[in-house]
């Protein structure tokens, strides 16, 4: 047993640094957008040790060099309001200690939650949230920190591609998952919801429209019918006054 979780934390290990990659290099891209906009090198490194949002403080930067700091920080708090449903399900795997929950919450990032929620609840689960959030920290802010000492050099992410590292990441991650036929509904549903509403919403609030199809087992629920007094009501197409099949050899009738 210790050998398959050796094995799994050595996979999940790979993948983490694969990811961390990718930060690193759009770390890089935003260390040095944001000194070309004219925010200075130490409030950079700061952003990104001390608010650590990722693609919100693109945003950020990008609002505050327009001379709007209050939509910056409005705008902010939108496109993180999806790390609240994220809380509440890895509050428990975090650790019983406070100081660990408020780091925690610091380090809790989409990836991260995606490498814990990816394994077992309980000690597994605890591994990879704390090996994703610390390598992925440290990507982070080692990536601003060269962006910041190239300058302009790095360039927009989304030339290289590199955008699209973090959400084809999350889907691998969360491939295993979409084997249960509900969670699959659920996935697809909000999925529709975010793209479908993407053009004419503000950023930020797709991705929380989403979470609307977390009600979607409840309202198929309510729809099923009651079960009867003998068991679960029969499937479509089953009639109750067909004849029981015949018993087989050595089964005693009751």
């Amino acid at each position: 047993m210790r050998t398959v979780e050796r094995t799994r934390d050595g996979a999940m290990l790979r993948d983490v640094l694969a990811i961390g990659a990718a930060m690193v290099a759009v770390g890089a891209s935003f260390g040095a957008v944001a000194v070309a906009a004219g925010l200075p090198a130490w409030a950079t490194l700061a952003m990104s040790a001390i608010v650590y949002a990722g693609g919100a403080q693109f945003m950020a930067v990008g609002l505050v060099a327009a001379g709007s700091p209050l939509a910056a920080v409005l705008a902010g708090l939108l496109l993180n309001a999806r790390h609240l449903p994220f809380g509440l399900t890895l509050g428990g795997s975090l650790g019983p200690q406070r100081w660990r929950r408020l780091l925690g919450s610091h380090l809790m990032t989409d990836e991260a939650t995606a490498f814990a929620l990816a394994r077992p609840a309980g000690d597994p689960r605890r591994r990879a949230f704390w090996l994703a959030g610390v390598l992925l920290f440290f990507a982070w802010n080692a990536g601003t920190l060269l962006g910041v000492l190239a300058g302009g050099a790095v360039g927009d992410p989304t030339v290289l591609g590199l955008d699209a590292a973090f959400p084809a990441g999350l889907i691998a991650l969360l491939l295993p998952a979409l084997r249960d036929r509900e969670t699959r509904r659920v996935a697809l549903t909000g999925a529709g919801l975010a793209v479908a509403t993407t053009p004419v919403l503000p950023a930020g609030l797709p991705v929380l429209l989403a979470l609307g199809a977390l009600a979607l087992p409840l309202v198929l629920g309510r729809r099923r019918p009651p079960p009867g007094p003998d068991g679960p009501a029969p499937d479509a197409g089953t009639r109750r006054d067909e004849p029981r099949p015949a018993l087989r050899a050595g089964e005693a009738s009751c």
